[in-house]
Formats: structure tokens, C-alpha cells, sequence
């Protein structure tokens, strides 16, 4: 998976506006390269976990061939799935599944399925 640079931006700045609550979105893929992120609302308001809350019309973006990902912010933590992220990985099941670490800037993705975390390369 490739992340551009404008794409990563879009993530910082995101995780940063929402600090000190997790910030969560989608990233728009099409032949394994990130060309947008559609910020979301933290339904949960929380540091410690996500609800993602998003426009209904983004879901569709599959009909126009994009792979839908999911993204969220960890403030501190290491960029890798926590417990609470296997536990409610819901539709996300076998998707890509991105996080950025506000404090230390890394990002990761990963793929869960059936309580497995696999991670995904990322240039």
C-alpha cells in the first residue's frame, strides 16, 4: 500500500485536530495507492477507543472501484491494533486497517481477521 505524502498530511493534521481524542476516517485506495482520506466524527469522543461516524454517501465510494480502509490515531501508544480494536473490528474484518501514532509520527497497517493481526507493507 502507498501512502502519498499529501495523503499522510491529511492524517496528521487530522490526529492533531482531535488530540487529546482519537481521531478516525476512511482512506480511499485504487490499485494499492491512498488518493484521499475522508475525515470522520469520533462518535465515541474518547483517547481510548474509536466510533466512527461518516458521511453514508462515502460507503458508495465502492461503486466507483475505491478499496475502502480504515484509519484512527493512537495519542501515544505504538501504532498497532489494541485489544478494544480487535474486539470491535466489526465491518472492518480482513481490510486494510491504518494507525498513526500522534507522539512518535509512525504509521502502521494491518490487517485482523478471526483475532489474527497481520501487518500490510506500506511505502
Amino acid at each position: 500500500m502507498v501512502i502519498p505524502a499529501h495523503v499522510r498530511g491529511a492524517f496528521e493534521a487530522h490526529a492533531a485536530d482531535e488530540a487529546p481524542n482519537e481521531a478516525c476516517g476512511i482512506v480511499l485506495f485504487k490499485d494499492g495507492v491512498a488518493e484521499r482520506y475522508v475525515r470522520g466524527r469520533n462518535a465515541a469522543a474518547s483517547p481510548y477507543r474509536f466510533e466512527l461516524d461518516v458521511d453514508p454517501g462515502t460507503w458508495f465510494l465502492e461503486d466507483e472501484g475505491y478499496e475502502l480502509a480504515v484509519f484512527h490515531s493512537h495519542l501515544s501508544s505504538p501504532p498497532r491494533p489494541s485489544r478494544t480494536d480487535v474486539e470491535n473490528i466489526g465491518l472492518w474484518l480482513g481490510r486494510p486497517y491504518l494507525i498513526y501514532t500522534v507522539r512518535t509520527g509512525e504509521l502502521a497497517a494491518w490487517s485482523i481477521r478471526d483475532g489474527s493481526i497481520d501487518p500490510l507493507p506500506l511505502a
